[in-house]
């Protein structure tokens, strides 16, 4: 008869069995803290801007939350879609395809940000809401807005207008709501972003919280019904090369893998399949393991009368178990070095870091020759503020070559009021607000307007400006970033800086402007 130290030793033990990560869960954190490795963007309440933005991970995770080091391949797709008229976006269908063949659903079961995030909400103990017809009919919602949002509004906007429209992520992701906007604004630095808020949000933020809501009573709701990058890799179940996959020697059809299974499968590794693998060890066969092509990534648990009656799981196949647990070791140790060396660097060494952390007056050293002349005009007396990008602030001087073949030298605009754009191609209210730049240069002769292009995301600007009656001076930003450090520019597009006749800052700010603010700015600079 055991003892009370035994009984409260096994007692520990279960409870620590109930409550214990699996390797799934492990994965799952590992994964999406990987993918928002640049940890001091939310205390920064920056948008990391390295050359890593310019591919995408495989699973759903906004652009534009302050950790992100790469893109989201859904904002991608709508982005190339909606540029298909200026140049095929080859990179974004391909790693889409790589994604597909290789990963296929196993992605949403096991690597999505957006999927740990369900799974956490459906764990608040409350009445959960089971598989049935109607959430069997749910399941194909996500195509039509793989369809409608995805697809058609991308490319109805960029062929017809040529304006980038990322018709889900503007108006349903739910990703973006959360990371993006709610990331950004529970920063205290980012508290002028409030001002930039409007319907189009508060829309957004109610359905974020309808999906949360759900998420709590339907197991994975989003991704059963509304996901449209889920419906993209489902397309790839009979092809994917990693996922779940039946042994049909051991197979009796009992139908519990189905039973038991919270996604709306109808069989096991269908379009509907994430690949979580919870089913195997539901099959009383052993029947299900998950694999990689021929290799097997995780086999059923093996009982233990089974296992002393000489019984083997197919992971153990050839292999004793200190082997497997030894190759365990192994990959987790080089998993946590590879994310070791992913937050020191995208945290303190990537090369952008050092760019978006220095001060105006650092950039004013840079830019010395900002000295006004006496010789431009009587108005443009030389300004005695400080360097910097806030209002009452001195811009410090630059140079930039334009796409004209000329060279813009803010301190030769001295006298006259300086309007400066930030814009880039992708952004939808950028391209919106250009013609009232222009008509604005057009109407004024004592204004400068520059519209510097971003160099975060470089598009082909020359060619996205052909076609379009726009008479303003264009420029792309320096390599480095020059413009955006000199102004305190980020990713949140449009801004706009505006400069009296002695280079001072009266106006910095993001978000579009309109004709009449824009004359409100002139006569606001040239008193």
């Amino acid at each position: 008869m055991p003892n009370s130290e035994t009984r409260t030793e096994t007692v520990k033990t279960l409870q620590w069995d109930k409550i214990r990560p699996t390797k799934r869960r492990l994965i799952q954190l590992y994964a999406a803290l990987l993918y928002n490795a640049h940890l001091r963007g939310f205390v920064d309440g920056e948008i990391f801007q390295g050359k890593s933005k310019a591919l995408c991970v495989p699973g759903f995770n906004c652009y534009s939350c302050p950790g992100a080091i790469g893109a989201c391949p859904l904002g991608s797709l709508q982005n190339a879609l909606a540029a298909s008229g200026r140049h095929a976006g080859f990179y974004m269908y391909g790693i889409l395809l790589l994604f597909g063949l290789t990963l296929g659903r196993t992605i949403c079961g096991w690597i999505c940000p957006l999927g740990l995030i369900q799974e956490l909400l459906y764990k608040v103990p409350t009445y959960k809401l089971k598989k049935n017809r109607i959430t069997h009919a749910l399941t194909y919602l996500k195509y039509v807005l793989l369809a409608v949002f995805v697809i058609a509004i991308p490319l109805w906007h960029g062929l017809r207008e040529g304006m980038a429209v990322p018709g889900f992520c503007k108006y349903i992701c739910p990703a973006g709501t959360l990371e993006g906007a709610v990331g950004l604004l529970s920063n205290p630095k980012n508290a002028d972003y409030f001002a930039m808020l409007g319907p189009l949000f508060t829309r957004k933020f109610v359905i974020m919280l309808i999906i949360g809501t759900a998420c709590v009573f339907i197991y994975r709701s989003f991704c059963r019904f509304l996901c449209p990058l889920g419906a993209i890799y489902g397309m790839f179940c009979r092809i994917a090369l990693t996922g779940v996959r039946v042994n049909e020697d051991l197979c009796t059809h009992c139908g519990a893998c189905v039973r038991t299974c919270q996604m709306d499968v109808h069989h096991v590794g269908d379009h509907e399949c994430i690949h979580c693998g919870k089913c195997m060890n539901k099959c009383p066969q052993k029947a299900i393991s998950l694999k990689a092509g021929q290799i097997t990534l995780m086999a059923p648990e093996v009982p233990a009368k089974a296992a002393a009656a000489g019984a083997a799981a197919p992971a153990a196949a050839g292999s004793s178990p200190d082997q497997t647990k030894k190759r365990s070791v192994i990959l987790w140790s080089a998993a946590l070095a590879v994310l070791a060396c992913a937050l020191i660097w995208f945290n303190f060494l990537d090369p952008s870091l050092k760019s978006q952390a220095m001060e105006p007056a650092a950039v004013a050293e840079s830019t010395e020759s900002a000295a006004v002349s006496s010789e431009d005009t009587e108005e443009a007396a030389e300004s005695t503020a400080e360097i910097g990008y806030e209002i009452g602030n001195q811009l410090a001087d630059f140079s930039l070559e334009c796409l004209d073949g000329s060279t813009f030298r803010l301190a030769d605009t001295r006298g006259k009021v300086v309007f400066l754009n930030l814009w880039a191609t992708y952004c939808g209210p950028c391209v919106k607000e250009l013609p009232h730049f222009d008509e604005f240069d057009k109407t004024h002769d004592d204004v400068v307007v520059l519209a510097v292009h971003s160099q975060f995301v470089t598009d082909d600007v020359p060619q996205f400006l052909e076609g379009r009656d726009l008479g303003l001076t264009f420029a792309i930003d320096t390599p480095d970033n020059l413009v955006w450090n000199i102004t305190g520019g980020n990713s949140t597009l449009p801004q706009t800086i505006v400069l009296n006749r002695r280079g001072e800052v009266i106006y910095n700010q993001r978000g579009s402007v309109t004709p009449e603010l824009l004359e409100s700015l002139y006569q606001q600079a040239s008193e």
